[in-house]
């Protein structure tokens, strides 16, 4: 059985039609003091039952908004019977506070996984998480890492480009990377070059711009989990063109776009974006930017995940790994 809140009803449908089956009906009110409720319209007394709430902070409901309504829907799911429930969260709020890094410094990532295990979520399935160790580690319910990978790899495939590049635009970022480039000199058949951008984070304040790698001449493709404001990209960016490269296409499988990212859009150091429909450009909406933007859906790679899951069989060219 599958649901979808009203927050992610686009996404729920885009994975239903692709497994060929309708969404089940559930009802969701609001109350005056702001308490909300959410309850299945249909029996799932013994069912596998999969739920859609994508965990991005939009312009009705807020991050906390969505998990809440999304934890309150599995508990009563478990309540009504439901034999297991698997969350789907593509984009999985707070996911990028996962360790400390200043003193007392809360590590929220884990708190987030023990209010899932709570309600007695069975599985989680997210899609390029920021640290797929640290996501893992935070949990005890099994966790599914999905990637949009595959669906860059085909489009880079599709540019047509001899002379190509991957960059990570941080060091923490090298092994996703290098898991791109992988795939995509694989389906490619010609070596493919590789580098990455130093960067460092305090108080918000990114700083680094050192590049190691050879893309002197060639088309560059930095690949990242996620653009906020897309200063990562555009620093990486920068360092790739005084490095000699030609052309620079940024990967990110989710585009938050937050105040200050229009600039770097807009920035000619990169000539074009590429992203996933998982986290919907409202933030772009009304501007020319949008040009520059292409968008993947993601509805088919989490219905492959769904139906694979239902019948058995192995996930492993889906995962983040």
């Amino acid at each position: 059985m599958l649901f979808a809140l009203g927050a992610s009803s686009g996404l729920g449908r885009n994975i239903a039609d692709a497994l060929g089956m309708k969404l089940c009906r559930h009802e969701e009110r609001d109350f005056e003091d702001g308490e909300q409720k959410a309850r299945p319209l249909e029996s799932v007394e013994r069912a596998d039952v999969y739920v859609v709430q994508n965990l991005y902070g939009g312009p009705d409901e807020s991050a906390n908004d969505k998990l809440c309504r999304l934890l309150f829907f599995i508990g009563a799911l478990k309540d009504a019977g439901a034999a297991r429930v698997t969350a789907i969260s593509p984009y999985l709020c707070y996911a990028r506070k996962d360790r400390r890094t200043k003193l007392h410094d809360p590590v929220t990532t884990r708190y987030v996984a023990a209010l899932f295990e709570a309600v007695g979520t069975d599985r989680i399935i997210t899609l390029d998480v920021h640290n797929t160790a640290a996501f893992e580690n935070a949990f005890r319910c099994r966790t599914i890492t999905l990637t949009a990978a595959l669906s860059f790899v085909e489009f880079a495939k599709s540019l047509g480009e001899k002379n190509l590049s991957v960059v990570s635009p941080d060091p923490g970022g090298v092994k996703r990377a290098e898991l791109f480039r992988e795939a995509l000199e694989s389906v490619c058949g010609f070596p493919i070059a590789k580098g990455f951008v130093d960067k460092s984070r305090s108080s918000g304040v990114v700083t680094g711009d050192v590049f190691a790698g050879d893309v002197a001449g060639s088309t560059v493709l930095i690949i990242d989990d996620l653009i906020s404001t897309g200063h990562t990209l555009l620093r990486a960016a920068n360092a790739v063109r005084t490095a000699g490269a030609r052309r620079v296409v940024a990967f990110a499988t989710h585009g938050l776009f937050m105040p200050g990212s229009a600039e770097v859009v807009a920035d000619p150091a990169i000539d074009n974006f590429v992203l996933t429909d998982s986290v919907p450009l409202f933030r772009l909406e009304g501007t020319s930017l949008r040009e520059r933007i292409v968008v993947l859906p993601i509805g088919g790679i989490v219905a492959d995940a769904i139906r694979r899951l239902c019948e058995g069989r192995a996930l492993d060219d889906l995962l983040a790994f």
